[in-house]
């Protein structure tokens, strides 16, 4: 029976609505375990005591832990330990006091990474909370003085793929500092060609090119799904004249796989080399030719005029009409990439870890955009005088370098628009004060030590997985930190007692770089770069620990907080 139609699941919803109306995350967790079948403690434990006539603000915890005891003794499940945390969370497998409080944020990650299968759905994602949060959305093409207010949140997109979204604090002036937390909302992945239509041995394929720098064998054997961007014309009812609407598209079915050829076929030296061209070997089969083509082609090509329509596979065409409710000849382009659906999960014998795809760097994005909604509701505004502001960047995974990466106007840009917009005049000076008074927390995942591979770090220098955030140094500036951005960011994680962790790349291994060396050089913002932990980092599934979740959130609210004193204590 299904969990809509049972009566003991609509029992346990029902006292869910009840006692959970003042904590959303309580409520949203609770529902969750009881809809997601990967939480599969049975529905009848959940739905025991409720009751309407129990406390609001304490009865869905104080159920929890009578679940929890009777889970222990039954050994069907466990109950994360909600004693000193708000939300509660259902979790299969075991989970020891040192990790359940990390859950119930563990499990918000999982929903926000799911959602978010490409840069266009992460910061549609976050754009979602922004606009429940009561954020107002601004316009880049239209003056912001006036609009901005002290105290007040707004964003802007960019691109629909870049994101802008800060708070002001209730005694922000013009030159004052902006604290501002960088990330990416790229990840490689295998991106859908102009012309899209391919095919070969009858099987219907879709031409694809690699984005970014993946590891493509992961890519393999894979159920992989399609979002992305889709450009829609419309015709005004008022006014007649012809719209185009950018639509988000995200069809989590297997519809495509990449299938690797089997070992039989391989010679003993090509399964040794694993050589993967990624031209030839990586197009995903979509089904097959002969039954895909003989109604679709025809269908869309009779009476269709536009070359570009032509050139796109049918199938996938009728697909997203069919996924947006409109008609394949209202499409005019798309922007499409290929996902895997498997949705993200906790793992770990105690659930410890978070598994995905795209942690690097949705896992920042999802971090600080928790702590942006949370701080935009912080008594703490009231004596802030500085903008609080994340910033999460497209093309990072590219280099950065265009209209809406790291690497362009967007960042300076924002100061500047901002800081003007509290100035009566055109204050030169007051842009060049804000720029001396902020600063950036360029947050990228990081790497942490693989025990079968433990060789490849520094000795000293080895972050490890649920042990805290990471301070990346690199003496040729692969990395922005230096000596005083690195003491203000240890100093944000002392006065949150939480602890940081450093690291150094080998002296005999080359160094990646992220956001922080390109936002420091184009707008003289002093920047530290930071990240969590993580393993499998750019394969199609990557892994991090949840308590470095609880970290993340602990030192963007600290930096939030108390840069403004500590930056105010160090000399010059």
């Amino acid at each position: 029976m299904s969990e809509t139609t049972s009566p003991v699941a609509k029992k346990a919803r029902k006292s869910i609505d009840v006692c959970a109306p003042n904590d959303e995350r309580v409520g949203r967790a609770a529902r969750m375990m009881l809809s997601n079948p990967a939480y599969s403690v049975p529905q009848a434990m959940l739905a025991e005591d409720f009751t309407e006539g129990e406390s609001k603000d304490r009865a869905l915890q104080q159920r929890v832990r009578r679940l929890h005891s009777k889970l222990e003794k039954s050994a069907s499940g466990v109950v994360a330990d909600v004693k000193d945390v708000k939300p509660a969370a259902v979790v299969t497998a075991t989970a020891s006091k040192d990790f359940a409080p990390h859950i119930p944020l563990g499990l918000k990650a999982c929903d926000f990474l799911t959602k978010s299968t490409d840069p266009f759905l992460a910061v549609q994602t976050c754009t979602d909370a922004l606009d429940a949060a009561g954020f107002i959305k601004l316009s880049k093409r239209n003056p912001f003085a006036g609009v901005l207010k002290p105290g007040g949140s707004y964003y802007y997109t960019v691109n629909r793929s870049t994101l802008v979204a800060f708070t002001v604090g209730q005694k922000f002036k013009g030159g004052n500092g902006f604290k501002i937390i960088g990330g990416h909302t790229d990840s490689p992945h295998l991106k859908v060609k102009p012309i899209s239509k391919r095919s070969g041995s009858g099987c219907v394929q879709l031409g694809v090119e690699c984005y970014g720098g993946g590891l493509w064998h992961t890519w393999f054997d894979r159920d992989l799904g399609v979002s992305g961007r889709v450009f829609v014309r419309r015709t005004d009812p008022e006014t007649g004249k012809e719209k185009v609407e950018q639509r988000m598209v995200r069809i989590a079915k297997p519809i495509a796989r990449v299938s690797t050829l089997c070992i039989h076929l391989q010679t003993a030296e090509e399964r040794g080399a694993l050589k993967i061209n990624k031209e030839e070997h990586l197009s995903p089969i979509l089904g097959t030719q002969g039954l895909l083509e003989a109604g679709a082609k025809a269908q869309l090509n009779q009476f269709d005029d536009d070359d570009w329509r032509k050139a796109q596979e049918p199938s996938l065409m009728k697909l997203i009409a069919s996924e947006l409710g409109i008609e394949v000849k209202q499409i005019a382009n798309f922007e499409l990439g290929l996902f895997d659906i498997q949705p993200a999960s906790l793992g770990g014998i105690e659930n410890e870890f978070l598994n995905s795809a795209r942690l690097d760097n949705l896992a920042t994005c999802f971090v600080a955009l928790e702590s942006i909604l949370e701080y935009s509701k912080s008594e703490d505004l009231v004596n802030d005088d500085m903008i609080s502001l994340i910033a999460l960047f497209d093309h990072e995974e590219i280099g950065s370098q265009s209209t809406h990466g790291a690497g362009s106007p967007v960042m300076a840009e924002a100061v500047k628009r901002i800081t003007s917009a509290f100035c009566d005049v055109v204050n030169v000076e007051a842009h060049s004060s804000a720029v001396r008074k902020s600063f950036v927390l360029s947050v990228d995942q990081a790497h942490a030590v693989h025990p079968n591979y433990a060789s490849k770090h520094e000795r000293t220098h080895g972050p490890k997985m649920n042990a805290g955030v990471v301070i990346k140094t690199n003496q040729n500036q692969r990395y922005a930190t230096n000596g005083v951005t690195g003491f203000i960011a240890r100093e944000i994680g002392r006065k949150s007692n939480t602890s940081l962790q450093e690291f150094v790349v080998r002296s005999d291994c080359p160094c990646g770089t992220t956001i922080g060396p390109i936002i420091s050089s184009n707008t003289g913002i002093r920047t530290v770069d930071l990240g969590m932990p993580q393993l499998s980092m750019h394969s199609c599934r990557e892994v991090m620990g949840i308590a470095d979740l609880t970290y993340g959130l602990s030192v963007f609210r600290s930096f939030f907080k108390h840069f403004n004193e500590i930056d105010e204590s160090l000399e010059g």
